[in-house]
Parts: structure tokens; sequence; C-alpha cells
């Protein structure tokens, strides 16, 4: 890792023990920023050859002095990046200073429906896709940073991003992906050696994101809502071409792209139940067009069991609650058909007509997905009528007796393979003896199912995980950092969270639930 020096008096709102304890870690860089050095992998620019409406070029703004707080080694090695020059010169790249050679820098354009209602244009206020590289297994991804300065969507805002969201995006992200549900990827963080100002003058990071695009139900939107037919079908078959070439040679490929993309958010949306996952702002420029989980700012995980829990302060009605998020991806959805409609068919009674069977075949795939998924986390390899309900009064229980849905489903892949555990089981629950029905009928079912025991419990562990980025852990994390320059709550937390269905004796406590005084109510999207 690379240390760049940052000056101190741009930092005076930050205390002065946050200070001292950097200082040791810090040199000086008397370069002066610089352009264009081949510093990462040949850049292949896709997007940026797409019609002028699509975005805007943009320079990032330089910065005083950064750090690079975090380097994503082994995902720079998977990008085909060069690790040692990153090490080197990552600051600069990573903040904005130092634009790589063949990197075509821009923000996108794009609209959205945020809580309902329609901005026609919206855009990246505060990101700034460097450009797209080709992995080792010759996928494209796009390298972008956020919190890179104003942009020509930024409107009145600076562009900047503080030190807190940046963390929390980099933890989220980095766990989402391995528990195995798709997500854009953190590969660097960094401190700008500049403050930003919100209720308060915080830390100014930036944030740098890997994703497979970053194209958006909005991106369509924001064309449809210009009336641009020219535009919608370019980006559409730029879509299928980049993430969908099977769909080529569909009868309809516009049509087969349709449901295509509402096949993999059904399929997201259900992982994300699975762990207690909310998104938090799942407005339709936050959902992507490639099926990954993109945005993490005011997310957060369940602890307690409650199917209206909300963390979003943002969020005053519950429009995103845990159990709100499958409708409202169907709702997001239907958006994107009403931008798609040109291309579905030339009569539009018929392209409604098309667009109207894929929503509604929609609930089905989530509903498919969903139970699927939630008979594997309570031990089912084979499928009976009566499952459904076994499910849902599972889940009831551990809603009436406070139960934590993280510990609850990893202690039963525990007692699945072993009858002593359900003392540990049971006492999950506010009234440990309320167990015992549901028990009975589990153990019942899984007498007609054809694992044995021990293949059972291993299967469990691997959908249900021992670790997840609890909310309280994640703000002790950022709070060490932000307050007082100490990161290593945040390296910790990493470790953990990268072996999520590991057992971990050594970090057993980061299994367990928020005491009351430690329970995170809010979380904030940090804009």
């Amino acid at each position: 890792m690379h240390f760049i020096a940052l000056r101190e008096e741009t930092f005076c709102h930050w205390n002065r023990l946050a200070w001292s304890r950097l200082r040791p870690y810090l040199i000086v860089m008397t370069s002066a920023p610089q352009k264009n050095r081949p510093d990462m992998a040949f850049f292949d620019n896709s997007y940026a050859r797409l019609p002028p409406q699509f975005f805007a070029a943009q320079v990032p703004t330089q910065v005083a002095e950064p750090w690079l707080i975090k380097l994503n080694e082994p995902l720079a090695e998977e990008l085909g990046l060069d690790v040692d020059s990153l090490r080197r010169d990552g600051a600069a790249i990573f903040s904005g200073n130092l634009v790589p050679e063949g990197a075509e820098p821009l923000s996108m354009a794009y609209a959205g429906h945020q809580f309902g209602h329609f901005v026609p244009l919206l855009g990246d206020g505060r990101a700034i896709l460097l450009g797209e590289v080709i992995d080792r297994n010759g996928n494209r991804r796009d390298i972008q940073l956020k919190g890179a300065g104003q942009t020509s969507f930024s409107r009145r805002g600076d562009g900047r991003a503080a030190l807190g969201p940046v963390l929390r995006e980099y933890i989220v992200s980095e766990a989402m992906y391995a528990l195995g549900i798709p997500a854009t990827r953190a590969l660097a963080a960094v401190l700008t050696g500049e403050g930003v100002r919100r209720e308060e003058v915080l830390p100014g990071a930036v944030f740098t994101r890997v994703a497979a695009s970053h194209i958006r139900v909005g991106t369509f939107q924001y064309l449809a809502a210009t009336g641009d037919e020219e535009g919608t079908k370019a980006l559409a078959d730029y879509v299928i071409e980049r993430h969908y070439p099977e769909l080529r040679t569909a009868e309809n490929p516009y049509l087969a792209l349709y449901e295509a993309v509402c096949d993999r958010q059904a399929a997201l949306i259900a992982r994300w139940l699975q762990v207690g996952f909310i998104h938090g702002v799942m407005n339709t420029d936050n959902m992507t067009i490639s099926g990954e989980t993109i945005d993490f700012g005011p997310c957060a995980f369940v602890d307690t069991y409650d199917p209206m829990t909300v963390f979003s302060s943002i969020d005053q009605h519950g429009r995103y609650a845990y159990a709100n998020q499958p409708g409202i991806g169907q709702w997001n959805l239907a958006r994107l058909g009403e931008a798609l409609l040109p291309l579905l068919d030339a009569d539009r009674d018929k392209a409604i007509e098309h667009a109207n069977a894929i929503i509604k075949d929609y609930g089905q795939r989530f509903h498919a997905y969903w139970l699927q998924g939630m008979r594997d986390k309570i031990g089912l390899a084979s499928a009976e009528d009566g499952d459904l309900e076994l499910i849902q009064s599972l889940l009831a229980l551990m809603q009436a007796e406070s139960a934590d849905f993280t510990l609850t489903f990893r202690r039963l892949s525990y007692l699945a393979g072993n009858d002593t555990a359900e003392t540990a089981f049971a006492s999950t629950f506010r009234e440990p003896a309320s167990t015992a029905e549901w028990l009975a009928r589990w153990r019942d079912r899984l007498a007609r199912d054809p694992r044995v025991p021990t293949e059972r419990a291993v299967a469990m562990k691997q959908v249900n995980p021992a670790f997840i980025p609890r909310n309280h852990r994640v703000e002790q994390a950022i709070e060490a950092a932000v307050e007082d320059g100490d990161f290593s709550l945040f390296e910790a937390l990493l470790t953990v969270l990268s072996k999520p269905y590991e057992e971990q004796p050594g970090f057993a406590a980061y299994m367990e639930p928020p005491k009351p005084e430690e329970r995170v109510l809010q979380t904030f999207c940090g804009t």
C-alpha cells in the first residue's frame, strides 16, 4: 500500500488524535499531479462510443493531497491491472489526480423515479466513469470514481463524498460479493486531503467502484422521456451485445431482453431477502440492467426480524421496507417496460400486452426463486406443497419472538446435524419454548427428505451465513476511522466478511447481534 501525505491544515476539522495516529504512516509526494501515464490496463471504452446524448465528457477535479486507504489487490489482479503500479500511483489515480492512458472519463446521463416521483434528468452527479477494461476472464468491467468532483449533472451538489459513506460502500459491496450476491465491487478508497461540508465538515474521500456496467432502468427512462426512440434502440442493442449476447438471435430480441432483465432482478431481490438485506433506496436509477446490486448508501441488514423494517433516514413512509422490495422491483421493472414499448412491437397495444405478460410473470419468477432459496435455508432438498407454510410459520414465529434473522438460520444449520444444538437455537427466541411446535413439524418434514443429516447441515451452512455486515459493526468501523483516524476495525471487518459462511472462532463476537445500546436504527445516504 502506498501512503501519500495529507496537509495537516486541510484537516483542521479532523481531531488531533486522528492526525497523530495517521502521521507516522504518511510520506510526501513531491511530484505534481500527472495525466496520461500507462498505469492501468488497456482501456476499451465502448460506452464512450455511443451517441453523445448518453453522457458528458468529464475530467475529475484535482484534490489536495490524496492518501490510499485501501486497494483491493485481488480484484485488481482479476481486472488485469498492474498492482505494483497501483501501489505506487494508486492514490493519484483513484483520487482523479492522474488520468491513466486510454481512459475517457465521462458522467452518464439517466433519469429516475425517486420514491415514486419521476425526475427526467439525474445523471452522475458525483461519479465519473474512467473507462472499461476486459478482465482476465474476458468480461468487460466499468471502473468508476465516486466523489471525484462536480459533473454536468451535479446541479447544486459538490460532487464529493465523505469518508464514512465511502467506507460503508466498500464494506457492504465486498460483503455482498462474498455472500455470493451479484453486486458492484470495491477496488479502492482514497482520502482526498480536503474536507467536505455536510451537516458538519467531514474528511473527503473517493471510492472506486467496479461494475459489469452502470446502465440502469433510469438510463432507458431518460431516453424515453426525451422521445429518443433511436437512442433507446441504440442503448438496447448495446445492452444485448454487452450483457445478453445470447439474445441476438431471438425472434424479438427486445422482448427477450425485457424478460431477461426481469428474471435477473427477480433472482437478485430473492437473494436479498434470503440474507436479510434492505437496499434502502430502490429508485429506478438504482436498479441495474445487468442484475447487480448497486449503490450502498442507506442500506442495512436486518437484526431482529420484522418484515416492515426500515433503516433509511430518507424512507419516511417505508416504501422500501424489507418486505416491500419484491413489489418495488416489479414496479421499477414496469417503468422499464414503458420505456421499451416502442421496441417491443410496432403496434402499441400489442407492445403493452407483451410487457404486461412479462411483468406479471415477474411475480411468479420471484416467488419461485425465493421459495427455493428458503427451502435451502431450512435444509430441504425436495419440494412438497406444505413447504411454503412451514417457512412462513417460522418467519412469523421469528417476528413474534424477536429472533435475530441471521442467527436463527445459522443455528438451525447446526441443529440439522446435531440435536444437542437445540438449546442454542431456541435461545435465539424471546421465549425458547415457543420453538418446540415448529421444530417438531420441521423434523417431521425432514424425515421425508432424501438428504442425510450431515450432508444437510453442510449444505445449510453454505447458504446461511455466520457473518453479515451488522449495522453496529459497520458504524463502529466508520466512527473509528472518521473520529480517530483508526482503520483497524475497518480492516478487521473486511477480513471477517470475506468468509461469511466459514466458522471463524477468533471472530465469534462478530456473529452476535447488537446489544440494546448498540442498535443502529437509521442509516444515511451520504450524498
